[in-house]
């Protein structure tokens, strides 16, 4: 087990290496259509990469995950065919929102043994949805 402190560092610690490792500027946050995010996620469980679709207004998030599913079967054929549309993901704050993601189980971000997979897990899954994000950017936001 570890401090709050501890967590925080061994958190950092991988974060740097990853960026050290994979230099690449990636798109994340700015998307350029608000409330819809690309993003990595590692814990003490799992790592995922995602398109959150996060908006306060209900129907907006309706409207972007509509667009989404809509592109399922390119999404699915051509860039991660083991993606998981969730238009009710519960994030472990309690807020819902809807989640694009692919997810490696059974890692954690304190076991350094699994840092290497984590890494390139992240890094080939991320530019995957980036590719396929930025082909398809105009459709979603349109």
């Amino acid at each position: 087990m570890f401090s709050k402190s501890e967590s925080k560092e061994i958190r950092q610690e991988f974060w740097t290496n990853f960026g050290k490792q994979f230099p690449h500027k990636w798109l994340l946050y700015n998307t350029k259509i608000k409330d819809v995010t690309l993003k990595f996620t590692f814990t003490t469980k799992k790592a995922q990469v995602s398109i959150d679709i996060e908006p306060y207004d209900a129907l907006i998030q309706e409207y972007y995950y509509d667009k989404f599913i809509s592109l399922k079967n390119i999404i699915t054929s051509q860039y991660i065919q083991d993606i998981i549309f969730d238009d009710q993901y519960q994030l472990e704050n309690g807020k819902i929102i809807s989640r694009l993601y692919i997810e490696l189980e059974d890692v954690s971000i304190h076991n350094k043994n699994t840092w290497k997979e984590v890494m390139l897990f992240l890094n080939d899954n991320m530019r995957k949805l980036e590719s396929f994000f930025i082909e398809y950017k105009d459709f979603i936001e349109a």
